[in-house]
């Protein structure tokens, strides 16, 4: 497996070689201070299978996926623009290994802090406990449960052994109920519910 670190502080790099190396056996970790050394690992090593950016880097103004910030609009730019996960670097080592473990199993780690919930008023509506009580169905749930997971509606169908289309059908729908715009609103609003989804069928 091949990972790149693009970080220009030397002590983030060495801690996540540190939390990669407990993770991933036998990688091979490539390492970048900035982005035109990043951009040059990444042609020369087209396989690479996780990279890890920094946010700001002092060549370029790029958006990316580990960095000291953590606010709801930054993770939910990252993720629109096709992160699969945000991690800041305050994580603890533990998080941070958690995070990268559900990465790389090929769901999407959005940190708790970007999810926690705007402060309640007292005229507001209650809040939906469970998906059943937005009118989900049992198979939209387990559609849902795939899509937090990053599944593509591709790798859904095939999963779930329906016609791609009908997975099409059940997303829009999901959307709809959830109030979100695309799949990573869907995202982040299963999370600031709190609904702990079924792993879905393997």
């Amino acid at each position: 497996m091949k990972v790149l670190l693009v970080d220009d502080h030397p002590l983030i790099r060495d801690a996540l070689r540190g939390v990669l190396a407990d993770l991933v056996d036998g990688a091979f970790i490539f390492e970048a201070s900035d982005c035109r050394h990043a951009l040059r690992l990444v042609h020369e090593h087209a396989d690479l299978e996780l990279v890890l950016l920094d946010l700001n880097l002092p060549d370029r103004n790029g958006f990316v996926v580990l960095s000291a910030f953590h606010d709801r609009e930054n993770v939910l730019r990252a993720l629109d623009l096709g992160a699969l996960g945000f991690i800041p670097k305050s994580a603890p080592r533990e998080v941070m290994a958690n995070a990268l473990r559900l990465v790389l199993a090929g769901g999407v780690y959005v940190p708790p802090q970007a999810l926690a919930p705007a402060e309640i008023k007292a005229d507001r509506p209650v809040r939906p406990s469970s998906p059943a009580d937005v009118g989900l169905t049992e198979r939209q749930i387990e559609v849902l449960s795939l899509l937090v997971r990053g599944k593509s509606n591709k790798a859904i169908s095939r999963r779930l052994d329906m016609a791609e289309p009908t997975v099409k059908h059940h997303v829009t729908a999901i959307l709809r109920a959830l109030k979100a715009a695309n799949r990573t609103e869907a995202v982040i609003a299963v999370g600031e519910l709190g609904w702990h989804l079924p792993p879905g069928p393997e």
